[in-house]
């Protein structure tokens, strides 16, 4: 079946945004301007000030929801589901989790290549999985367990090209803090995923208010925290000229100097925005493998603009780790079911993973009903 002009929009529109928030952050990183005082000019090294920016464009997704409930609430006959009623306050944790989260890798991304960044974030799939089964009992099928394996093997490999190419652009210090960094926050991140599906299954959350709520906390609680940041010495670890652990005076007297730094802060909150909003829409008007055959077409994006641009310099090692990692991403979200339900001899074992999954959501739906009626 073909897909419609609205399909074929919000496919290119998740594509499109989705790299800009990548691409804008690090072109951020790359500007250098004279800060507030008669500092000589250095680089705009302010990752929490851009974390609170992508927090602003998450918090944007809660006005989307609500405009969006108020269009279809004058219908004649509303169709939107906005969920159950729910304490705002039990999004807060996966919040938290998305803050640290986000700021480690605001932080790592300065350190490392936007190709390296965007692949190395796989990782999540491997920790997401392995604490899916820890704390919400889920079983996964052998492919699952497969894509893990080789998502591992493809992050070694990410590894071993930076290790050989990105010293060109990079201090090979910095690279590795980087991409373990970023490994790091992928587990923090997993674990906010983990707590997301534990939390939007149990109150049938709308997933704009779940994206919403958890950006209000998050700018709310990193715009508060700036002003301790401020005075915390963090020394070589910083690059601003006091050398704490976020200058945001500095950061604005940088983007005064140098107003490009705006439009790369503003494609990062803006992008993330509608990132949010074309990946929920990608799943509720094609489907869930669809969004993710784009999110890692994105990768592809982020690393052939990177190389347009000259941020960094091609490697084969590169090519053979965003391949690997394709296939474990495909194995693990089960991209490779439409193709083997094609041969005869795989059929039953497509179908028996297709019904292992469909038992696994009804159990944690059930779950999630049987809480909330003990809860009321």
């Amino acid at each position: 079946m073909a897909w419609t002009q609205y399909q074929l929009f919000l496919a290119g529109l998740m594509l499109t945004t989705g790299s800009i928030n990548t691409l804008s952050a690090k072109w951020a990183d790359m500007f250098t301007a004279r800060g507030c005082r008669d500092d000589p000019e250095h680089p705009f090294s302010h990752p929490f000030v851009q974390a609170v920016g992508m927090f602003l464009g998450e918090f944007s997704c809660l006005a989307v929801f609500y405009i969006l409930l108020c269009h279809d609430r004058r219908r004649p006959e509303p169709r939107m589901n906005a969920g159950q009623s729910f304490n705002p306050l039990l999004f807060f944790p996966p919040a938290m989790c998305d803050m640290t989260g986000t700021s480690i890798m605001y932080v790592a991304l300065s350190m490392t290549s936007a190709s390296s960044f965007q692949m190395l974030r796989g990782a999540v799939i491997v920790f997401t999985g392995l604490l899916s089964v820890a704390f919400l009992g889920r079983r996964l099928v052998a492919s699952q367990w497969l894509g893990i394996l080789i998502t591992i093997m493809g992050l070694l490999v990410v590894g071993l090209a930076d290790f050989f190419s990105g010293k060109e652009t990079h201090k090979l210090s910095d690279i590795i803090t980087g991409d373990l960094l970023i490994i790091l926050a992928q587990i923090i991140v997993a674990v906010q995923m983990v707590l997301e599906e534990k939390f939007v299954y149990k109150h049938d959350v709308h997933p704009l208010r779940a994206v919403g709520t958890e950006g209000f906390f998050g700018f709310c609680v990193l715009s508060l925290l700036l002003i301790p940041m401020f005075f915390i010495p963090a020394g070589s670890f910083s690059n601003n000229p006091r050398q704490v652990l976020e200058d945001a005076l500095d950061a604005f007297c940088q983007i005064g100097h140098q107003p490009l730094i705006l439009l790369a802060l503003l494609g990062n909150t803006v992008s993330i925005a509608f990132f949010n909003f074309a990946g929920i829409s990608v799943t509720k008007e094609i489907s869930a493998t669809t969004r993710m055959v784009l999110d890692s077409l994105r990768t592809l994006v982020i690393w052939a603009v990177s190389l347009a641009l000259g941020w960094e310099t091609f490697h084969g090692l590169q090519v053979l780790g965003f391949v690997v990692l394709l296939v474990g991403t495909a194995l693990y979200n089960g991209l490779h079911r439409p193709l083997l339900a094609r041969m005869p001899c795989c059929v039953g074992m497509v179908d028996a993973d297709e019904e292992s999954e469909a038992t696994e959501r009804e159990r944690l739906l059930a779950d999630g009903r049987v809480q909330a009626d003990d809860e009321s």
